[in-house]
């Protein structure tokens, strides 16, 4: 059995939920240095336990793994509910329309292959699961020039410390999305938050995410939505030649292992990423919600340059 042994460099996207988190993951699918996880890589485990637990899904959260446990028993814990979901019972899979040869027991045999022998430390976990992913997708389109790892998980940005601590090859890149676009979008759901519960959410994330990027310039990075929809190839090709990697033509468009998206549903609410469409959307919102959502969003629209976007 062959194993992935390159030094392993991981970019965890992060992003409240309809922040556009999903459609930047797709931008970067198909670039040439890039392994880029199939859907959201939900790296959390039943034992994440804290006070945010009634805030964020611990399915998000960076996991917590049993002090006594086995590797086989870590892998079957990370939730990764999107991914196992889709390998294990397709036709309850909202992707089970994707083409995707991935056996998820040949998957687990390779992670085990890479944890045999060493210790059960939380970031060797994670990258032998990320580096048996993709040993095991067998009509995944490698990349060309292979350099790092890409997952994304929302909200991710609230266990910036441990990550970081955990992995020193990890990076963060932290996506914001206005706030009335997001809510409107995230009303879709089938089950949405309440508003109150949405912008405490979004809120938190991120006064995370600059408290980081102000601690740890060099590891983590926020872009706006608003901006990389401008022009993606340029924003997150900036973003990559900040982290040590090249900006790549394939950055323009939204793929799924490299082949064309007409719309980015549905790995996300958003469909259309376009600014014509994120400025409809925030339309979509009654004069009342329009109201509450700038007031609980309070001083977070000045800092984060919405304050002038009803102009």
């Amino acid at each position: 059995m062959r194993l992935m042994t390159t030094p392993f460099k991981l970019i965890m996207i992060s992003a409240m939920y309809e922040n556009g988190g999903n459609t930047t993951h797709r931008f970067l699918d198909g670039h040439p240095q890039l392994y880029v996880y199939p859907f959201e890589s939900q790296l959390g485990t039943k034992l994440v336990r804290d006070y945010m637990e009634t805030v964020f899904p611990q399915k998000y959260r960076w996991p917590v793994f049993e002090l006594d446990a086995a590797p086989e028993k870590d892998y079957f814990a990370i939730i990764d509910e999107e991914c196992k979901v889709r390998l294990r019972t397709p036709q309850s899979s909202k992707f089970r329309d994707t083409p995707m040869q991935l056996d998820d027991e040949e998957r687990k045999k390779r992670f085990l292959a890479h944890m045999k022998g060493k210790e059960r430390k939380r970031g060797t976990i994670m990258e032998a699961f990320f580096r048996a992913t993709f040993e095991a997708w067998k009509d995944y389109k490698q990349p060309s020039q292979p350099a790092a790892y890409v997952g994304y998980s929302p909200i991710f940005v609230v266990d910036t410390g441990k990550y970081l601590a955990d992995l020193s090859g990890g990076i963060l890149l932290h996506i914001i999305r206005n706030p009335w676009s997001a809510y409107a979008d995230t009303k879709k759901r089938a089950v949405p938050l309440s508003l109150e519960h949405y912008l405490t959410g979004w809120c938190l994330c991120q006064a995370a995410a600059l408290y980081w990027k102000e601690k740890d310039p060099q590891r983590v990075h926020v872009l706006r939505f608003e901006d990389i929809i401008q022009g993606p190839e340029k924003v997150i090709g900036e973003f990559l030649s900040k982290v040590g990697l090249q900006s790549a033509p394939t950055l323009a468009k939204a793929t799924w292992n490299s082949q064309p998206l007409n719309t980015v549903y549905p790995w996300g609410t958003i469909r259309t990423p376009t600014p014509e469409a994120n400025k409809a959307t925030a339309q979509e919102l009654s004069p009342e919600e329009r109201d509450e959502v700038t007031r609980r969003a309070g001083p977070w629209l000045k800092v984060l340059g919405y304050d002038h976007f009803w102009d």
